[in-house]
């Protein structure tokens, strides 16, 4: 357990270091954990409510922190050109997240060519029962690629990485949490970018 601790560790340090150094970003990675919290209250309650703020709120804030403040040149404190992190990324790099994102913005297009989903669904009855069939496509969509990437890492890296990093995923809300609710401080005090100082992680190559 404590080998595999080791792993979840130092991919929540290498996410930290590689692609959250900007302080917007990390702000933005709270609220969206925020709302992912809520989005896991809410799985107990209303699923298809679940897939929509985790969509919506949660992936919105965190991939538009990504794709519009952080830094995509070569990256002078981890020695690092960007093509190199994108190559190593275990998770979802930019490219591959692009796939995903196209796929969850022509679902609900897909929904509304064809509500009965080709005939595998009752097909929905008004606006409200559309909404709640996307918001459940949405939180089938968020499960099958947490699922898929994890199963391609069993084979590219083993399934100890493969769990490490689905475990990375489902606690990285309560883990952005406590690493960057200080951050939105920082930011109105000017500081743009996280220094990054060592805590206790050691600087990995």
């Amino acid at each position: 357990m404590a080998e595999f601790m080791k792993k979840v560790e130092q991919l929540r340090w290498d996410d930290h270091r590689y692609y959250h150094q900007c302080r917007i970003n990390q702000t933005l990675h709270l609220i969206s954990a925020l709302s992912f919290l809520a989005a896991y209250a809410m799985l107990f309650v209303d699923p298809a409510q679940a897939g929509l703020i985790g969509w919506l709120v949660g992936m919105v804030t965190r991939q538009s922190g990504h794709i519009f403040f952080e830094p995509r040149g070569y990256d002078r404190i981890n020695g690092a050109t960007y093509e190199h992190k994108e190559a190593i990324k275990a998770g979802y790099n930019m490219r591959r997240k692009g796939i995903l994102i196209t796929v969850w913005l022509a679902l609900p297009l897909l929904l509304y060519i064809s509500p009965s989903l080709f005939g595998l669904i009752q097909p929905s009855s008004d606006w409200h029962h559309y909404v709640h069939d996307v918001g459940l496509m949405w939180l089938a969509l968020g499960v099958g690629g947490l699922l898929f990437r994890t199963f391609q890492l069993f084979f590219l890296r083993g399934p100890a990485w493969g769990l490490a990093w689905a475990t990375k995923i489902i606690t990285d809300p309560f883990n952005n949490v406590v690493e960057y609710w200080k951050s939105p401080f920082m930011l109105l005090l000017g500081q743009r970018y996280d220094p990054l100082a060592d805590e206790g992680h050691g600087v990995r190559a």
